[in-house]
């Protein structure tokens, strides 16, 4: 039996939560870190923290699309700028 067909066949019961901790500590999950007490929390990375938002809201998935697209065509226009100087240098020292 696998560990998550436990979750599943308690998951329709009314009294039936399961916390992070105990999701982290039974299926071994990768990528997730609960610390307890003081100063405590849930941190998980940063790829599981983005779908993890992005499934509660769709208007923060379609800004975190948008915002990535613009860092990449910012990205590519830097390259474009570095990449005509240093064909440019180059045909200078060509001609020298």
């Amino acid at each position: 039996m696998v560990e998550f067909d436990h979750f599943k066949k308690q998951a329709g019961l009314p009294i039936f939560t399961l916390s992070v901790s105990d999701g982290v500590e039974s299926t071994n999950a990768i990528g997730m870190y609960v610390k307890k007490g003081r100063y405590g929390g849930t941190f998980a990375h940063k790829d599981i923290a983005f779908e993890f938002a992005s499934a509660i809201s769709p208007v923060f998935k379609l800004y975190l699309i948008k915002e990535f697209q613009r860092l990449k065509e910012q990205e590519n226009n830097v390259k474009k700028i570095e990449w005509n100087a240093k064909r440019f240098l180059t045909k200078n020292n060509y001609l020298i």
